[in-house]
């Protein structure tokens, strides 16, 4: 016998086709294992008999079941852009819609910094993303079907001819859908685990750590293992094997590559020190009806979509007028850009925020302002836009 390395662990995600239905994976389903805490037991409830003795005699079998998880993993670059990155079942499942690909397409004469001419149809929508030499941005409008606005300027005017890059968008949707979490280990002896009917209630992305990095925190189904899978379980005959292993290489992105874009008119900050961004979807479950040990769904609540942000405190007009945005209660727009390399970059997009007078930190050599829990609004299921790129 001997102990359990915490390195040797692999994790693949994949979205079901029903809830608690285990799906296949395959080696495109594997995203980098940093952490994972995934915990069952039992509903607590209160025996009341008189047994005659002071000692708990213990639940029976056949108690409700509560399962919930909290994982870490990094942001990774994306090889493949013709198919969605190995991360959408997780972002599928927070923010709800299916990614979105946009292939690409050329720029043409007429192109600005903030409106992008194209020497074709763009077929892009209100909200999908395009990159351009290291940048991702919004579309804000759109002119015609060959023309559109974006939500802040790029940095180089793209020239005629260049190729505008493959995205990968995520909106909002009113119902969310579930996924499967496989958590291997090696050796193959030990106990392996599926977290079944997995449903995102928890998601925030965080700025300026050592390594961009996700955390996704839920509630699941079941929490299937290897050492008692009873056929039937997660709707499978046998317990899932993993794929075979051939290489698993990725880049992990530095966690101080990106840029971060405030104001009425969107202008580049480059003093924010830290930043993360939360979407909280209040879910709650069917885990009360007669005749069942396990949820039967998962359901939404109310949306809170929510930033906090921290940066330094100067005289320039642009950080001015973010308090005084505050003062006035004024609606601004951020988007935040995590990477600089095209096929490692994630933009987050929030057209409308409402920021909190900042709070003024004065403990370190130079005044910080603290911009905490700062709820982003909307009309119909936009309060926030992420895209792949």
């Amino acid at each position: 016998m001997a102990y359990i390395s915490s390195i040797a662990n692999r994790w693949y995600v994949a979205g079901e086709s029903a809830y608690g239905q285990i799906p296949a994976i395959t080696q495109s389903n594997r995203i980098p294992a940093v952490k994972l805490t995934a915990q069952q037991q039992l509903v607590k409830t209160q025996r009341k008999d008189k047994t005659g003795s002071r000692t708990w005699q213990g639940n029976p079998v056949g108690m409700r079941k509560q399962t919930s998880f909290d994982m870490t993993t990094y942001m990774r670059d994306w090889p493949d852009p013709t198919v969605l990155p190995s991360h959408d079942p997780l972002f599928q499942a927070a923010l709800g819609a299916p990614g979105a690909l946009w292939a690409g397409n050329a720029a043409n004469t007429g192109t600005t910094a903030s409106t992008i001419a194209f020497v074709g149809p763009h077929n892009l929508s209100v909200g999908q993303a395009i990159t351009s030499a290291g940048e991702i941005r919004f579309v804000s409008t759109i002119i015609d079907p060959q023309t559109v606005t974006l939500n802040a300027p790029f940095s180089a005017v793209p020239a005629v001819g260049a190729l505008l890059g493959q995205t990968a968008t995520y909106n909002l949707a009113l119902q969310l859908p579930s996924l499967s979490i496989f958590d291997y280990w090696d050796p193959s002896t030990a106990v392996q685990r599926v977290l079944c009917g997995a449903a995102v209630d928890t998601m925030t992305i965080k700025l300026n750590s050592d390594f961009h990095q996700f955390e996704f925190k839920g509630m699941a189904q079941d929490l299937i293992d290897s050492a008692s899978f009873a056929a039937g379980q997660g709707g499978a005959a046998t317990y899932p094997a993993e794929p075979a292993l051939t290489g698993f290489t990725y880049s992990p992105v530095p966690g101080n590559l990106g840029e971060v874009w405030l104001g009425v008119a969107p202008t580049q900050f480059l003093t924010v020190s830290s930043a993360s961004i939360q979407i909280q979807n209040d879910l709650d479950n069917r885990a009360k009806e007669f005749g069942a040990i396990l949820p039967l769904e998962v359901v939404p609540g109310n949306r809170t979509v929510s930033v906090s942000l921290e940066l330094f405190g100067a005289d320039d007009a642009y950080t001015i007028g973010l308090y005084q945005a505050a003062r006035q209660q004024s609606p601004i727009s951020m988007m935040f850009q995590l990477g600089q390399v095209e096929g490692q970059m994630l933009g987050i997009y929030l057209q409308s925020v409402v920021p909190a007078v900042p709070q003024y930190d004065d403990s370190d050599k130079r005044l910080q302002w603290k911009f905490t829990d700062v709820r982003a609004q909307g009309q119909a299921e936009n309060e926030i836009v992420v895209a792949f790129g």
